[in-house]
């Protein structure tokens, strides 16, 4: 199959928020990483693709399936997790395994026991006794104990101390390093997907802005700093702002020429500095003093 997951014109319509003609897909061996500010639709559209929320229109295929008709046979496939796990939390790790078990016809005992001793899961713990990562750890291992193909996860490093989170991306990296999984999660630490996604997403006011390579991304922007404060180049960038008396700020990369001097340092931008900037873009060069 071409891809593990499309998702093409997805609609849904709150009273003040909706998600419009939404469409990306994931592919195989991919770390699909899913940005875009609080209320932009991430969420939202993790959960219609799990069909957790009714959406007006648009399709979601997984495994070459649609979503609606398929959603049980492909939610065995598919490992899913919100940003917090608050269910049953006087429950140990090892109750609620068995509680889980039950609904996934292939879920493997010892595959878990083998996950749980990767990642120092005492199992006799109940689940308010774990920390944020080691809850992120158990959702990983309960999607990677029923063989799951894809994982969706929704803010998985969101809390996390450096080191945890670490350790979580290089789980990531070793589920897709086979070729034959893919994993999909919303992130506002783009740092992290600076280390391991291999494609973007990212969506603003319920409106996908981009979807492809993480390098074809970045390689479209460059980022300024111009130390002589040219206003003749102010209209040139997708936004700026001043800090520390030079002008820093955002450009596309077919800028570049006009960009040629020796006060002005152009580099790679990383995905932190992209986003920033796109978004003052959406009320682009508005400042106010302190």
């Amino acid at each position: 199959m071409a891809s593990l997951l499309e998702i093409t014109n997805l609609n849904k319509k709150y009273p003040s928020f909706s998600l419009k003609d939404v469409s990306f897909s994931v592919k195989p061996g991919q770390i699909m990483g899913f940005i875009g500010r609080n209320g932009a639709g991430k969420t939202t559209t993790l959960k219609s693709i799990m069909n957790l929320v009714h959406y007006e229109s648009g399709k979601v295929i997984a495994f070459d399936k649609e979503m609606k008709m398929y959603e049980l046979e492909n939610k065995q496939r598919i490992g899913f997790a919100l940003s917090e796990l608050d269910y049953y939390p006087n429950k140990t790790i090892n109750t609620l395994m068995k509680v889980t078990k039950k609904f996934y016809k292939n879920f493997d005992d010892k595959k878990f026991d083998e996950a749980c001793r990767l990642f120092n899961l005492d199992k006799n713990k109940k689940l308010e006794q774990l920390s944020s990562g080691m809850k992120v750890k158990f959702s990983v291992a309960i999607a990677l104990s029923h063989h799951a193909e894809l994982l969706i996860l929704d803010e998985p490093t969101s809390g996390l101390d450096p080191v945890s989170r670490d350790e979580i991306l290089d789980i990531f990296r070793n589920i897709v390093k086979d070729k034959n999984r893919a994993i999909l999660f919303s992130t506002h630490i783009t740092s992290d997907l600076d280390k391991c996604a291999t494609g973007i997403t990212y969506i603003h006011n319920g409106e996908i802005q981009f979807t492809g390579k993480k390098d074809e991304f970045i390689s479209s922007y460059l980022f300024v700093k111009d130390e002589s404060k040219n206003s003749s180049l102010f209209s040139e960038y997708i936004a700026y702002k001043e800090v520390n008396g030079i002008i820093e700020g955002l450009i596309s990369v077919d800028k570049k020429q006009k960009f040629n001097s020796r006060k002005i340092t152009l580099t790679s931008p990383d995905l932190e500095q992209i986003m920033v900037y796109l978004e003052r873009s959406k009320d682009k060069h508005e400042s106010f003093d302190l």
